[in-house]
Order: structure tokens, then C-alpha cells, then sequence
């Protein structure tokens, strides 16, 4: 079963929910496949730029959708605003071979995307299947141009393989989109008569693809089932109201969105498996495909678009069906422990193997096939070539812990697709301390695998695994097939890198992790410390990213914006007369001749240390040593510890036995 919708979205942004475009809602989970055709999708440059490094809106709103329903992406093809999307349940990708996308623009003669097909093939359980998703060019007098470029549209599509090179050649195709066609004769105010007393088959005879159907030799076979919905275009954005602009522009009401089908009436040869196992004719094997349409209806409560969505569902079948897997892949039903992650492959005799061929672990509910937790490479040892029976094993680190249902799935790279998989499994692994800061395997999964989409929706992306790379790029083998490589393109670094080379700032609201630290603090000389210059923000970054406590006071010198000390716990420690005064971390050393005595006991019992990104001012006060930042608050130092960092303010050291306050500030360079 098959089910099948287009929709001219007009630019739009998607709407919250597609569930009852999907009829999700019934909950019958009958449908085997979904395709979804697109026209006039934002392709403005901004967004195109956008899309180009991520997944579109409108893809990401399917896959979103339809992934906890077990679909999975098998292909898309996009062309400017035309876009085409095919889904399956995982457990028919193995019989969905043979995958392969074309487009073919239309506009401008021919060097413009804005009209044109774009249509993917396929062979569902060895029958060759074709999806064409078309935008046409619009208005009442171009009839005969619509005709012309689906005839363009058909002659220069073609694909790989012999069986099947053009569209037409195929056991059944599917034609839909926004065909653009009109009502001709009647003027405005019948049309709307016709439609507000539904009496919508006066309009059928005048409907021009209905027309054409009887003149055009390309439409001979193509059928389409009563159109008993009204006009989807063109109707006032928001609402369900026909056009009422008072202008030339306003347009009559047509039936612009259109699903056809047509099947092949000639015999193809039959696949080798059917021919040898069945013996039936090739006539037959074409002939045997019976198409049933069960609906044909429009969405009215889609109102984002001056059109409205049309859905058809369509069961297929055959007289046989090529189920063998070419791969068959046997797991235990559990995972308690690592060394469970044991996976054996048998192959077909006639299967295309691949040194760069992987087998990926997969959450259910994944969207596409880069969408895995985890994968290893399918080696194929010579010792096995007689059997086709093979072994490999799951590292540690790339299972997921914790525990969920996942899937196997064997991904060959001359095929582009997953030629096997297994029925969910669970994994019970418990949870080691590494991984006690992650999320759920899904979520590296999708966050990682973010930038491979780009390769994965990418038009014309024959191979997006990782054996394309092997003959493009020569990449290592241990790179993850699903990191494509960006040339050319300056990324930020990552919070991880920018954390290496810089501190985090004070007013940040992620709080460098707290560390032990223990570090020495040192003033410079009396006429560098009266002079109350800046410290100068072009100094060299240090070469260690986390300079240990002696590193940290000895650099008076280096640019306190790049360093990276962090704030131990405020604590407390008895002086030890055995050591050196100048080697206690904490102790501020080598001070100025002219400070109070009991400035110096109020200070030497401390130590501290602190992330530096602005000049800091140190001045001796009566209550003790006070610590200004410009524009940032002052706090307690007690409170500032607590939190993991020590941000500029106001930090009681100690009392001061006497009132003398000091004639002099101090500034501080560096801690």
C-alpha cells in the first residue's frame, strides 16, 4: 500500500502538525510506503544557504513525523523548490533495491528550476516502480507548454540499469504534482455555482488534462480517479475562501494538484530470480501488477498555501515478490554485555560486495540510514569466500548505553541502500561513569550526524556512504561514514576547542568546571605595581590550554584574557615554617617594601585563584583586599567559590589589627 501526496506549499513555512495529511491519525498502520511531492518550496537564497548545511523544514517535518510510525527516508531529489520524498517501513528496505534520482528543469528554457520533475526510481520486491513529481507552468493559455515540457521532462530522464532506462519504461509510474492545469469555457460565477451546490461534474468536461487525455498521445494509458473533491487552488492564505482579490490577477478555482498513474502494458524481461523460481512469461510479469486506488481526496484544514494538499492511497500487487534479503544478519536478542556485540552476515551468491560496505546500529524509530548510534565496517576475509558467511564485532565505545530496542541494518555501497535488517533488539548495558554526562544514544546520534544530511538530501548524491569517499577523497577507514568533509568552509570551533584556547567569560552562563588548583600569585615591582597601567591584550595565547598552578604565576606577562585558571574551593591553611615563603601556593609574594605589616597577615593565610578575561584592580583596604572589574558586579568571594569560579568583587581575607590604611594601590597583571 502506497500512499502518496502533493502540495504546492507556496513558499510557505511548514504548519505544527502533518499527522492528518498523513492519515497518521487512523492508526491502521497499513500503509507500507509513503511518497511526498513538493512544489514552490522556499528556495530564496537565504534559506537555500540554510538548507544546503542542514536539512530543510519541510524534510525534517516528514521525517520528524513519520520516523516514530518505523518509516524510514530511501530517497529524495530536490530541485530548487521542487522536492520529492520517499518513505518506507525498515522492514522492507531490503527488497527496495536499485534506488536512483533524476530532475529535469523546465524554466527558462531549460536552465531554470522553478519548473520541472524531479522523480525517483526503485524496485519495490523486484517490480521497477517511477515517482514523478512535477510543477508545470501556470496560467489558463499555456495548456500546450505544459504539454511540451512533460514531454521534455520525459524524454530527458534517464537512469542507470537495462531493465528500465526511461520513465515510461517502468512496471508502473506514479505522476503527480501541481500540473497546473484549468477550467476552460466557464467564467468565474459558474465555476463558483458549480462548487457551492456540488454539482462539480459540469466542470469535469471542461477540465483541460481531462480534454487532453483524448488528443495527446503521451497521456494514452494514464488514469486518475474521479475528482470528487473541489478545486484545490486558488484560495486566500489562512482561509478555505476561493480568490476575492478585485484585481487581473484574481483566478478562477481549478484542480491544479493532480495524482496519475499509468502501468506498462509490454512485457519486460522478468528479473533472473523470478524467471528461474516461477517460469512466468514476461508478458504476464507486466501484466500481473493490478493498481487499486482506494482514495483521492483534498485537505481542506491545511490553509499555509493558496493551495490545498491532495492524497491518494494505492495497493499494489503482484503476481510474485523477490523476498530474499541479499544479506541476512544474525544478533542475539539481547546485549547484557559488550562481548554480546557479536554480528554474522551470510550474503547471496550474486550480492555486490564492497570493501566499503558497513553495518550500522540503529535506534527504532531512526529516520535514514546515516542515522545510526553506532556502525562497524562488513570486512570480508578471503578464509570465508566460499561460504559468504562472515563476522565482526562491536567495539565498546561505539554501543550505546543503557537500555532500548535497536536495529541492525547492512548498508552496501554499490547499491545505496540498506540490503539487510534484523528485528529490534535489546540492549542492557549499564552505564559506566564515561558516559554518566551523555544523553541517550539518539541524541549523538542526531547531533552528530547533523552535518551528513547535507550529503544525504544533497541532488544527485549517488553513493553519500562512505565508499563514494574511497575513490573521491581516500579517507581513512577509521572515519565515521556518516562525517562528510566540508572543503572550503570555516566552521566555529566547538565549545571544547574554543575552551583550549580561551577562558570562559565571567558573565557566562556556563561555569567552567571546578578544579584544585593551587597557584602562586606574584606582584611586580614597586614602580610597575604604582603605575596602574593595563596589561596589554595583544600578549601571545600560553602553548599549554590548561597551564598547571606553578605555569600560571610564574607568566606575569602573558594575556590574562587567554588563560585558563580556574577557582579551587576558598580554603584555609596553617603557615608551615619549614617551607618557603615564596613557594606557598596562594602566599602573595615578593610584595612591595612599602606594605603594612598587618597587611601581609591579613593576606599570607589565603589562597585563591581565578578566571582572568578583564583587567583586574587589587587594592588593600581596612577589611581587607577588594577586587574591581569595570561593569561587572561585585559579590562576596565566599559566594563566587561556591559556584565553581571566583568573579571580581569583594573578598574578605582577614582582619587588620590596626587602622592604617595603605597610601597605595596595587594592581594586579596576572594571577
Amino acid at each position: 500500500r502506497i500512499y502518496i501526496v502533493t502540495w504546492n506549499v507556496g513558499s510557505a513555512v511548514p504548519p505544527d502538525d502533518v499527522t492528518s495529511l498523513l492519515g497518521l491519525h487512523a492508526g491502521d498502520g497499513k500503509v507500507d510506503m509513503f511518497v511526498i511531492g513538493l512544489q514552490e518550496v522556499n528556495s530564496m537564497i537565504n534559506q537555500r544557504l540554510k538548507d544546503a548545511l542542514s536539512v530543510d523544514q519541510w524534510s525534517e517535518l516528514f521525517m520528524d513525523t513519520l520516523s516514530p510510525f518505523s518509516y524510514v527516508l530511501v530517497a529524495t531529489d530536490r530541485m530548487q523548490g521542487v522536492l520529492l520524498l520517499v518513505f518506507a517501513k525498515y522492514y522492507h528496505l531490503p527488497f527496495l533495491r536499485d534506488v536512483q534520482t533524476e530532475c529535469t528543469r523546465t524554466g527558462l528554457g531549460g536552465y531554470w528550476g522553478n519548473k520541472g520533475g524531479v522523480s525517483g526510481r526503485l524496485s519495490i520486491f523486484g517490480y521497477l516502480i517511477c515517482f514523478l513529481n512535477c510543477h508545470l507552468p501556470a496560467h489558463m493559455e499555456n495548456s500546450e507548454r505544459r504539454m511540451e515540457n512533460f514531454e521534455s521532462i520525459l524524454q530527458l530522464q534517464q537512469f542507470n540499469g537495462h531493465l528500465a532506462n526511461g520513465v515510461l519504461d517502468h512496471d508502473v509510474v506514479f505522476w503527480f504534482g501541481d500540473l497546473n492545469f484549468r477550467i476552460e469555457d466557464y467564467d468565474m460565477h459558474f465555476v463558483k455555482y458549480a462548487i457551492d451546490n456540488s454539482k462539480l461534474h459540469q466542470l469535469w468536461e471542461k477540465d483541460q488534462l481531462n480534454m487532453a487525455k483524448s488528443t495527446e498521445p503521451v497521456l494514452k494509458g494514464f488514469e486518475e480517479g474521479p475528482l470528487k473533491f473541489p478545486p484545490t487552488y486558488k484560495f486566500d492564505v489562512g482561509t478555505n475562501t476561493y480568490d476575492t482579490r478585485f484585481s487581473a490577477k484574481k483566478r478562477k478555482p481549478a484542480w491544479t494538484d493532480r495524482i496519475l498513474w499509468k502501468m506498462k502494458r509490454v512485457g519486460s524481461p522478468a528479473p533472473p530470480q523470478a524467471s528461474a523460481a516461477r517460469r512466468i512469461p514476461s508478458i504476464q510479469l507486466a501484466r500481473g501488477v493490478k493498481v487499486t486506488q482506494h482514495s483521492y481526496h483534498s485537505h481542506m484544514e491545511y490553509v499555509v498555501s493558496d493551495h490545498k494538499p491532495v492524497s491518494a492511497i494505492f495497493t499494489l500487487k503482484f503476481p510474485f515478490k523477490v523476498d530474499h534479503p541479499l544479506v541476512q544478519i544474525q544478533v542475539e536478542d539481547e546485549w547484557n554485555k559488550p562481548s554480546d556485540a557479536v554480528v554474522r552476515f551470510r550474503m547471496a551468491a550474486n550480492f555486490p560486495k564492497s570493501s566499503w560496505d558497513w553495518i550500522g546500529l540503529y535506534r527504532v524509530g531512526f529516520k535514514h540510514h546515516k542515522d545510526y548510534v553506532g556502525y562497524v565496517w562488513a570486512k570480508h576475509d578471503d578464509s570465508d569466500r566460499m561460504t559468504h558467511q562472515y563476522q565482526v564485532t562491536f567495539n565498546e565505545e561505539s554501543l550505546p548505553k543503557g537500555v532500548g530496542e535497536y536495529i541492525l541494518g547492512y548498508y552496501s555501497n554499490n547499491l545505496n541502500t540498506i540490503v539487510g535488517v534484523t528485528e529490534p533488539i535489546q540492549i542492557l548495558l549499564p552505564c559506566s561513569a564515561s558516559h554518566s554526562s551523555q544523553t541517550d544514544s539518539s541524541d549523538f546520534s542526531s547531533d552528530g550526524e547533523e552535518g551528513s544530511m547535507m550529503v544525504l538530501l544533497r541532488p544527485k548524491s549517488r553513493s553519500p556512504s562512505p565508499g563514494k569517499m574511497k575513490q573521491r577523497c581516500q579517507r581513512s577507514r577509521s572515519r565515521s561514514p556518516a562525517l562528510p568533509k566540508f572543503q572550503g568552509l570555516n566552521l566555529r570551533p566547538s565549545s571544547r576547542e574554543k575552551g583550549k584556547n580561551r577562558s570562559p567569560s565571567p558573565r557566562g552562563g556556563h561555569s567552567p568546571e571546578v578544579e584544585k588548583v593551587h597557584s602562586h600569585t606574584s606582584l611586580n615591582q614597586k614602580d610597575q605595581s604604582l603605575s596602574g597601567s593595563r596589561m596589554d591584550q595583544r600578549d601571545s595565547t600560553p602553548k599549554t590550554p590548561h597551564p598547571s598552578p606553578k605555569e600560571s604565576i610564574t607568566s606575569g606577562n602573558r594575556n590574562a584574557k587567554n588563560s585558563d585558571v580556574r577557582a579551587p574551593k576558598q580554603s584555609r591553611r596553617p603557615a608551615d615554617e619549614k617551607r618557603k615563603k615564596n613557594k606557598m601556593p596562594g602566599d602573595l609574594v615578593n610584595q612591595p617594601p612599602n606594605l603594612p605589616s598587618s597587611a601581609q597577615q591579613a593576606v599570607a593565610p589565603s589562597s585563591l585563584s581565578y578566571n582572568v578575561c578583564q583587567n583586574i584592580d587589587i587594592s588593600v583596604e581596612n577589611t581587607g583586599i577588594r577586587i574591581a572589574s569595570p561593569g561587572v558586579k561585585e559579590e562576596q568571594g565566599s559566594q563566587a567559590a561556591s559556584r565553581g569560579h571566583l568573579s571580581p568583587g569583594k573578598i574578605n581575607l582577614g582582619n587588620r589589627e590596626d587602622s592604617q590604611k595603605p597610601d597605595k594601590d596595587l594592581h594586579l597583571k596576572q594571577t
